[in-house]
This record gives structure tokens, C-alpha cells and sequence, in this order.
């Protein structure tokens, strides 16, 4: 049994919800890897008060290195409780999708329930009956077995020049709003698109999907992932 699954069992769900927030913090800023008190309670929508407190009992285990009004690092015992919390968000959110035939805007909320579920035996089991599935239904890839999560450099539409055309291979954003406008465009995993013109009074940017035309904002180009 890998050892991320003992440790999760000693968690409660909100201590893993605080150790799954700060991966995720830490994951979108690989220059600066600590997050902040006032960040990680922005992240959670929380009190910075009820943040500390938290932050204390999970020093208390070993998993994160903190001092207070400093900034906070996972340890290697709390980045392998993350990550095991992930790895079932991930691996229900595609059985969700590819068995259940739920939308990947609804897959996401039922998963944040399905994660705290403690049995190693039946994620190993859920895995393998997905056929071990690299990435979940928003492109983004799943930590195996050992913990171990495929590092990759990826583009966002932000990035792509004029006249040039992509592919979309994941989204930023997992959240219900975002993913229902990103349905709206018709896009979805692997969909083809082309920067048409980029306006330089207000930063948005034409696309193509398909023959169709489309105009988004510079916000909405940075949270879609693409080569």
C-alpha cells in the first residue's frame, strides 16, 4: 500500500482539503512554490483566523513547514497526502464521465465528495477497471499509484500566435461556469482551434472552431491549455 494512503487515513477531510489547496497554489506558480496565510484563505474561502489554526495542526503532523505570518511549504509527508487526495479526484472524475455519462462541468463537485473516500483497495480497483487512464476529463494528468504525477510544460491559448492554429488538450479552470462558457464555443478535448487576430485596445482575441468565429477574452485564452 503506498504510504500517501496511511497518512490520508489519519486526516479529516478539511486537512485534506487544505493540504490538497496548497499543491494546487504551489502547482500554478513553479517560480515561487510557498503559499501565503491570506492566499491559501482566499483559495479556500475561509478566514485567514481559521487558516492558522489549521495550519498549526498540520505542522502538529508533519505536513507542512509554517511559521506564523510566513510563508507555508508542504513537506514531503504532507505533498504525498495531496497528491493521494488528488489522485481519486481525478480517477472519479473520469469514472464519472466515462462510465456515468456525467458532463465535465458536473464531474467535478461529486468528486470533491468521492475523494475523502479512504479504501486504497478500491481506488487501486477503480483504476484499473478505467483501464489507468493518464488524464482526467479536463486534461489534466493523474498521479499514479506511487504518487507520481507527469510534469509537463504546457501553452494556453494566451500564448499562441496569429494565423496559427492548435489543439486543446485541457482546461485551468475545473469550475461549473467556465467549463458551461467553454461548452457554449463548442470546445472540448482535442478541438481544433486558430488565432485569427489579436485586438490590441482590449486584449481580445478571434478564434476559430470549427467555421465558427468566436471572440474571448485575454482571461479566458489563459485558462485553456493547447499545442
Amino acid at each position: 500500500m503506498p504510504d500517501y494512503f496511511l497518512a490520508l487515513g489519519m486526516l479529516t477531510q478539511t486537512e485534506e482539503n487544505y493540504l490538497k489547496a496548497l499543491f494546487q497554489l504551489a502547482a500554478t506558480r513553479p517560480g515561487d512554490r510557498d503559499a501565503g496565510t491570506n492566499e491559501l484563505a482566499q483559495h479556500l474561502e475561509v478566514k485567514p483566523a481559521s487558516v492558522n489554526e489549521m495550519l498549526k495542526r498540520l505542522k502538529e503532523k508533519g505536513l507542512v513547514s509554517y511559521e506564523r505570518y510566513g510563508r507555508i511549504t508542504l513537506t514531503a509527508k504532507g505533498r504525498q497526502s495531496a497528491v493521494g487526495v488528488i489522485r481519486k479526484h481525478r480517477l472519479w472524475e473520469t469514472f464519472l464521465y466515462e462510465k456515468l455519462k456525467f458532463t465535465w462541468d458536473e464531474v467535478h463537485e461529486v468528486a470533491e465528495q468521492l475523494e475523502h473516500i479512504q479504501s486504497a483497495k478500491l481506488v487501486d480497483r477503480l483504476e484499473a477497471f478505467l483501464g489507468y487512464p493518464k488524464y482526467d476529463p479536463h486534461g489534466d494528468p493523474i498521479p499514479d499509484s506511487k504518487g507520481v504525477i507527469k510534469q509537463e510544460v504546457r501553452l494556453t491559448l494566451a500564448e499562441v500566435e496569429e494565423g496559427t492554429a492548435c489543439r486543446m488538450i485541457a482546461v485551468k479552470d475545473n469550475s461549473m461556469p467556465f467549463l458551461q462558457q467553454v461548452m457554449r464555443l463548442g470546445l472540448a478535448l482535442n478541438s481544433r482551434i486558430r488565432v485569427v487576430r489579436r485586438n490590441a485596445f482590449d486584449s481580445t482575441i478571434e478564434i476559430e472552431v470549427g467555421k465558427k468565429a468566436h471572440t474571448v477574452s485575454q482571461k479566458f485564452a489563459e485558462h485553456i491549455f493547447v499545442v
